[in-house]
């Protein structure tokens, strides 16, 4: 347990969290809604500051992340703990126990370590993923920075909840993000997150005006957030508030955790949503978690031929800086960087 940052003490010992957007009033003994933040005496600790639940070297293009130094690794690291309740959690076994009141497992790993650990397994990133960065904070600020000095660049995977003040915070130290838009309403934020949808549209402006790259995933879900007419909202407002050259990953939704009373989300409804976002105007729409599917493909967004091939999460062909057919950039960062291992 080591002491938390961005909160304010108020009356009777309790205090209020300024790490999300939930901002939790918390009375002393008791957790915010994340399970890992607890009040003590009228000090707000963290539960996580140093205990990484999971850790593993990871393509980067399983964050995924395909437009970020495509073809390198990423050594990825989590806690227990989330702020968000998602009744799909996929990592349901890390995120929900801190959150009744459950130890919070996890070995002791200090920012020097994480970062000596990534050089040592040849990764070109470090990416704050599996549960939720944001509650977190504590362990992504110190490791980001020494990142930095050591060479590394930075990957944060989120739900997009965080505070105004933690993006300000994280800010200077996060070289890219893939933000989770889980839906277009607040009823579904609501229903099956236990948020808020308007501080996640916030966030997403800001990080696209920001030095970040940024790309976006949906899980779409049967029944609960496939409707054509949210789905096209959803696309509008990346195209519109984002930008067209943000990549969209829809992905494909499978029966996890709470949501076990229905169906793998059909390919159909996931192809009819890659439609929807080509239809707004994006350049680059994905359609994730079907093994060979085209959807996984880059294609030019000047001439439609295929820039970037994939197998799964490994690039096997690709024009990475410019298409070879019409000579059109692909978007962003580093895209040329394996450009001579993958031509051809």
């Amino acid at each position: 347990m080591q002491p938390a940052l961005l909160w304010k003490r108020q009356d009777d010992n309790a205090v209020l969290c300024q790490l999300c957007s939930h901002f939790c009033h918390i009375e002393p003994d008791e957790r915010g809604k994340c399970g890992v933040r607890v009040n003590k005496d009228g000090d707000l600790f963290t539960l996580v500051a140093d205990r990484v639940a999971a850790a593993n070297l990871d393509p980067i293009e399983k964050k995924p992340l395909y437009h970020f130094y495509p073809g390198t690794t990423s050594f990825s690291v989590g806690t227990m703990g989330c702020n968000l309740a998602c009744s799909f959690c996929q990592n349901y076994s890390l995120s929900f126990p801190p959150k009744q009141g459950q130890e919070v497992r996890g070995e002791r790993f200090a920012p020097e370590q994480i970062v000596e650990a990534a050089k040592r397994y040849g990764a070109h990133s470090i990416a704050y993923t599996y549960s939720e960065p944001t509650i977190f904070f504590e362990l992504v600020l110190p490791t980001a920075k020494l990142a930095h000095e050591r060479g590394l660049k930075n990957v944060l995977v989120s739900n997009g909840f965080m505070s105004p003040q933690c993006l300000d915070e994280l800010g200077p130290h996060i070289d890219a993000a893939n933000i989770d838009l889980k839906g277009f309403t607040d009823d579904f934020y609501q229903q099956y997150c236990g948020a808020k949808l308007t501080p996640v549209k916030n966030n997403l402006k800001r990080i696209a005006k920001s030095d970040w790259w940024l790309e976006v995933t949906t899980l779409v879900i049967p029944g609960a957030n496939d409707n054509p007419a949210e789905l096209t909202r959803l696309a509008e407002f990346i195209a519109g508030n984002l930008g067209l050259e943000v990549p969209w990953h829809i992905s494909r939704f499978h029966p996890t955790y709470k949501l076990m009373d229905r169906d793998s989300t059909p390919t159909k409804t996931l192809e009819m949503a890659y439609d929807i976002g080509k239809k707004a105007g994006l350049y680059y729409v994905y359609v994730g978690n079907v093994p060979g599917h085209p959807g996984n493909n880059t294609y030019c967004p000047g001439c439609n031929a295929v820039a970037i091939r994939r197998e799964g999460f490994q690039v096997v062909k690709a024009d990475l800086s410019k298409c070879s057919e019409c000579g059109r950039p692909v978007h962003g960062v580093a895209m040329n960087a394996l450009e001579d291992r993958y031509a051809g």
